[in-house]
C-alpha cells in the first residue's frame, strides 16, 4: 500500500491552465525522430546507430529541412571573439534561438532553416557565394548531431551550437540573411578585406 506522500510525489506538475508541458527529454526525443524522418525506414536504424557510436549521423537535406552554411569568419567579424560558448550565445540571440550546427574543425556554421529556402532565395544565395556561404538544400547532406550534442568540447567534431529546441522548429529565411548582410558588412569594413 502507498502513503499519500509517494502519491504526491508522483503527480505530474500541474501548469497554468490549457497549457501543455512537455519534458525537456520528449522534445528532444520527438526531434530526433523528426531530423531521422528525412530517411526511410531502413536508413533510420542507420543513423540512429550513428549518432549512439560517433554523435553525428548524415542526414540527406531538402525535404523538411535545409540549411545555410555560414563561415566562421563572418560570425566572428559580429563578435570580436572566436570563444565557443560565447560564439553559441551570439547565434542564439542573433537567430532568435533557431537551431544552428557547429563544425569547429572547418571553421563553420550550418543555420538549420526550412527545406524551401534554396529555392525561394536562390537569387540572395547566388549573392552570398563570393562570401562562401551556401544554402544546401536536395542532393545535399550534412552531418547532424543527436539533439542532445550542445556545446564545445575538445573531443566534439560537430555539435550543437544553438540547440533544435523541438521538431521543426528551425530558423527563420530573414533572420538569417539579416545575419549574413552584417556579417559581410562587417567584414567588407576591415582593412585587410
Amino acid at each position: 500500500m502507498t502513503s499519500d506522500h509517494s502519491q504526491k510525489a508522483l503527480r505530474p506538475v500541474q501548469a497554468a491552465p490549457g497549457v501543455l508541458v512537455h519534458p525537456a527529454a520528449d522534445r528532444r526525443l520527438a526531434t530526433e525522430h523528426w531530423l531521422l524522418s528525412t530517411l526511410p525506414a531502413p536508413g533510420r536504424a542507420r543513423a540512429r546507430l550513428e549518432w549512439e557510436q560517433h554523435d553525428v549521423a548524415i542526414l540527406p537535406l531538402g525535404t523538411l529541412f535545409s540549411a545555410v552554411r555560414i563561415p566562421g569568419r563572418l560570425v566572428f567579424a559580429l563578435t570580436a571573439t572566436t570563444e565557443p560558448a560565447q560564439l553559441d550565445a551570439f547565434l542564439g540571440e542573433a537567430l532568435d534561438g533557431g537551431p544552428v550546427i557547429c563544425d569547429p574543425h572547418h571553421e563553420r556554421y550550418y543555420a538549420v532553416v526550412p527545406a524551401s529556402m534554396p529555392r525561394t532565395w536562390h537569387e540572395a544565395v547566388e549573392e552570398w557565394r563570393t562570401w562562401d556561404v551556401d544554402c544546401l538544400g536536395r542532393g545535399s547532406y550534412l552531418g547532424v548531431p543527436r539533439p542532445n550534442i550542445v556545446g564545445a568540447t575538445s573531443s566534439r567534431a560537430t555539435y550543437w551550437s544553438v540547440a533544435m529546441d523541438s521538431a521543426a522548429a528551425l530558423c527563420r529565411p530573414l533572420t538569417v540573411a539579416r545575419l549574413i548582410a552584417a556579417g559581410r558588412h562587417c567584414l567588407a569594413a576591415e582593412p585587410d578585406a
